[in-house]
């Protein structure tokens, strides 16, 4: 039945209107009512990740003699025109929803199904030739298909933060090389420590990017195992011997990703630590990210009664009351966007651990978290890279007059006096407000020669 507006289905409940020209049935329609949680919806490389994961498996099941030709070619030219990027307005589920992601995948089912149904000039709403269940979805389950494509969208996502992890990285490289002769008063605890050149700082930058850069490429490496023909729980029910393997091979040649079957697939499907394990990757990422943001603000406050040793890129007024005020805005909101990851990871971590027996019904949002951890630390690293590293400058008379007026060479003089000694002159020089290379020579510890040796500033930043 059909009016202007909506169209009548039926599903194992009873009926449901469904809009007239709509590609999604009732089943959607259902968690439209239900799930009216985040406004949000499911992230777009999910839905394309499904659509390769159902065109394999409709390639798999003809393969298998499960799908005649005229339907599997009907599911895959559906799957394709997703792929493609059509048909987005019809993904409209709810990014967090009860029933361990049925909603979105029964939302493409029916996508799919309906698509099909008009490429083959059949009515839509109807599902006699090309079933949502039936043929879309055969030997398949939300609990392969879910996990399956949020593998999938989890490497997609990766592969873009890596390049942009892999090029913020080589901005912190070219920064140290730039400053590699510029020296600066080293800090601990916020006090004045030891030498060390700017360019060993940014080197530093340089370097936890890259052990961040290993450890995501590692654990990015567990989301090519996959529990696709695992279907409910793992024993493969509703499949047919050879289906799986060729699902999987499948999946393999559409995306150009190497997937391989995981050998058990009831802990495949009942255990997501590997989706765990990926965000632990991007917190500890994120917590290191922060950690260089924090010292990029500390070395720019100022400009008058604060460390001003760099200079960023002024981008925009500070102030609403202040007249001339530039804040440090990019470090600023890369250092939220690090907040908001490490708070994610909470709730992926939760979502892993709140499986029961055979399954984990909490992947909708464990994805939810862990595409948006994804995607912002990418937008992180860009932003940070474009309107802050790449243009950012070393204050070199500020920092050079912080040398020269500081007691951080005391520690060169131990080797030469002790460091009972060079304790008390440094105390002196502190009290008198002179130098220590002035209260040595009044003492006459040294020669001229020697001190100007011993505190030579580009001396003390490596062993000698």
């Amino acid at each position: 039945m059909m009016n202007d507006k909506f169209r009548i289905e039926k599903d194992s409940l009873g009926e449901v209107k469904v809009p007239f020209d709509a590609l999604y049935g009732a089943q959607t329609v259902r968690a439209l009512d239900n799930f009216q949680i985040t406004g949000r919806h499911v992230n777009d490389m999910m839905y394309i990740a499904l659509a390769q994961v159902k065109k394999a498996c409709a390639l798999a099941n003809h393969e298998v003699d499960e799908l005649d030709s005229v339907r599997s070619d009907a599911i895959v030219e559906a799957c394709d025109e997703i792929i493609q990027g059509l048909h987005k307005h019809e993904f409209v589920t709810d990014a967090i929803q009860g029933g361990a992601g049925t909603s979105m995948n029964m939302n493409v089912n029916e996508i799919i199904a309906n698509r099909a149904a008009q490429i083959l000039n059949k009515p839509i709403g109807i599902y006699d030739f090309v079933h949502p269940n039936d043929h879309v979805n055969r030997a398949q389950s939300t609990n392969d298909i879910i996990p399956t494509a949020g593998k999938l969208t989890v490497l997609n996502l990766g592969m873009l933060l890596l390049e942009e992890m892999y090029f913020l990285a080589d901005a912190f490289h070219a920064k140290s090389v730039e400053f590699a002769s510029i020296i600066k008063v080293g800090r601990t605890h916020l006090q004045d420590a030891v030498l060390i050149s700017m360019g060993q700082v940014f080197q530093s930058y340089e370097s936890v990017l890259q052990r961040d850069i290993h450890r995501f490429k590692h654990a990015l490496s567990e989301m090519q195992v996959v529990n696709l023909g695992a279907t409910a729980v793992g024993t493969g029910i509703n499949s047919v011997p050879g289906y799986r393997e060729k699902a999987v091979a499948n999946l393999s040649k559409i995306t150009g990703k190497s997937f391989v079957s995981a050998e058990d697939l009831v802990d495949a499907t009942k255990h997501v630590d590997g989706f765990a394990y990926v965000h632990a990757s991007l917190k500890t990422f994120a917590i290191g990210l922060s950690r260089i943001c924090n010292d990029i603000r500390m070395m720019a406050s100022g400009p008058k009664v604060g460390f001003n040793e760099i200079f960023l890129p002024e981008k925009q007024p500070g102030s609403s009351i202040m007249p001339g005020k530039v804040n440090p805005v990019i470090p600023e909101v890369v250092n939220q966007v690090c907040f908001q990851v490490i708070g994610n990871d909470a709730t992926v971590t939760m979502a892993a651990e709140a499986g029961q027996m055979e399954l984990n019904v909490f992947e909708p949002v464990l994805f939810y978290n862990l595409f948006e951890s994804l995607e912002i630390l990418r937008h992180a690293c860009s932003t940070l890279r474009l309107h802050a590293i790449q243009d950012l400058k070393v204050n070199e008379h500020r920092v050079h007059d912080y040398v020269e007026h500081s007691l951080a060479m005391a520690t060169a003089l131990v080797k030469h006096l002790g460091y009972a000694k060079v304790s008390e002159i440094t105390k002196q020089a502190l009290k008198e407000n002179k130098s220590l290379r002035t209260i040595v020579l009044e003492q006459q510890l040294m020669s001229e020669a020697e001190v100007d040796d011993a505190l030579r500033p580009e001396s003390m930043i490596h062993p000698r």
